[in-house]
């Protein structure tokens, strides 16, 4: 495993040697997503129905994950931006991979009881819900395996390596996407599993991965060598919750919110579901550049705050907001031109593509607001601001998204969803510039971005 420091030389760089193998590896993780809509689209309605009412629920879910490795890659990063020794950030890796392991079983565990009163709270009828009750099962066996390859690729990102760590994402991922057709469908002696077959691929590259990548980092020293794994593990623990415990309730508002919104989206018919959820999917891959800056900025920020280094911090905030408007205008005239076309690629009616094709052509032109929240999110958790962050979320949801979609599709039907997720994409804008003008991680956002570029 690579060391870089990102306390030297230009942010820009730094964060773009940083973000833009991440960006590969975060499109090859959410490429899955669509590979599951459009493999289970073949099998009818009720299947892609059900991935559109599983998808919220499970990335919830998948935050607790993604709050832990917000917390190992703030501690550990800060650690090594400060020159701590005596083996301090490997033991803090290895307590985060440890303890937010024990967290995602349990997680895990809680979500397959309940997992049958949830989806019938959220409005799935029985056909659908009968396909959710093939895939969940497996799909939580899978998540304490994702908790161990999360955490331990934010441990890469936090030493400056993120190359390995978006590798071993494309590794599993390919192995995923490769595995659906097989087992969805069947093969030669191989069965088909159905909606279980998607999960069951997504299970065993999630084995696959989380046992190469703790075979590499201790082989490299990160998580074992050089550390007492018994020392300082309450500090260990307090210190990875006070960013990984907001963290994972920062990232688990938005899709719980989603998961509400999704409700909402019910009451118009499951091709309104369908179609929602197939172009949220389609989303999250079109914003894999601005997840990728998420991804990379928190190192860049945690070095250099360790290091006592605040401008390079704020040049770095700068230059990701900068690429966050460049890169939003940008996709949002392409997803407009191409909607359609895509809608009708994932979708198996000409209904449900029509909910799709409307959701990409009119949301799309706020995504760069979207782009702007989660850039500061994960600058702020590695700042160690993460209540801050959390407040950015959850004003984004519940105070905006939630209640004025309810009202929305009471009032104006499907219209009514799009128009409360554009206003949720472009209020939280001024949120993030109060919070980074709190948190000292803006001054001048033109001075900052200036900076940044030297």
């Amino acid at each position: 495993m690579a060391q870089r420091d990102l306390t030297q030389g230009s942010v820009f760089w730094a964060l773009t040697v940083m973000s833009a193998p991440m960006s590969v590896g975060i499109l090859a993780v959410l490429s899955v997503g669509i590979a599951d809509a459009y493999f289970l689209g073949q099998l009818g309605g009720a299947p892609l129905a059900a991935v559109g009412y599983i998808y919220p629920v499970t990335t919830a879910i998948t935050s607790l994950a993604i709050g832990a490795s917000a917390g190992a890659n703030s501690a550990v990063s800060q650690a090594i931006g400060r020159g701590d020794d005596d083996g301090a950030p490997e033991r803090l890796a290895l307590h985060a991979v440890v303890f937010g392991t024990m967290l995602g079983a349990l997680a895990a565990l809680v979500f397959w009881i309940g997992h049958v009163p949830l989806f019938r709270l959220m409005g799935a009828s029985p056909d659908v819900l009968a396909e959710i009750s093939k895939y969940v099962p497996l799909w939580c066996l899978s998540f304490p395996f994702l908790v161990v390859m999360m955490i331990t690729n934010s441990v890469y990102r936090a030493y400056g390596d993120s190359f390995t760590a978006a590798a071993i994402m494309v590794m599993a991922a390919v192995v995923n996407i490769g595995l659906n057709p097989i087992v969805i469908f069947g093969w030669g002696i191989i069965p088909d599993f159905g909606t279980g077959g998607a999960a069951l691929s997504t299970l065993m590259s999630r084995v696959l991965g989380a046992g190469v990548v703790v075979a590499l980092a201790v082989r490299a020293g990160r998580l074992v060598w050089g550390c007492s794994p018994s020392k300082d593990v309450g500090a260990s623990v307090k210190e990875l919750g006070s960013v990984g415990g907001p963290a994972a309730l920062s990232n688990a508002i938005n899709p719980a919110g989603m998961a509400a919104v999704t409700a909402a989206v019910a009451t118009l018919g499951d091709a309104a579901v369908a179609g929602f959820g197939a172009a949220t999917r389609v989303q999250s891959v079109a914003l894999v550049v601005l997840l990728a800056l998420s991804s990379g900025i928190g190192p860049v920020v945690g070095q250099n705050w360790g290091a006592d280094k605040p401008a390079r911090a704020r040049a770095a905030v700068a230059s990701a907001w900068a690429v966050c408007v460049g890169y939003g205008l940008a996709l949002s005239v392409i997803l407009s031109l191409a909607a359609p076309w895509i809608a009708g690629m994932i979708a198996p009616s000409q209904e449900e593509a029509g909910y799709a094709t409307q959701y990409l052509q009119i949301v799309s032109w706020s995504l760069f607001g979207y782009g702007v929240l989660v850039t500061m999110n994960a600058a702020l958790n590695a700042r160690s601001k993460a209540l801050y962050a959390m407040s950015l979320s959850a004003g984004r949801v519940l105070f905006v998204y939630l209640p004025l979609a309810w009202v929305g599709v009471m009032v104006f039907g499907y219209a009514g969803i799009l128009a409360a997720a554009i206003a949720a994409n472009l209020l939280v804008v001024a949120g993030a510039v109060w919070a980074g003008k709190r948190t000292n991680l803006i001054n001048g956002l033109v001075g900052d971005f200036k900076d940044g570029l030297t």
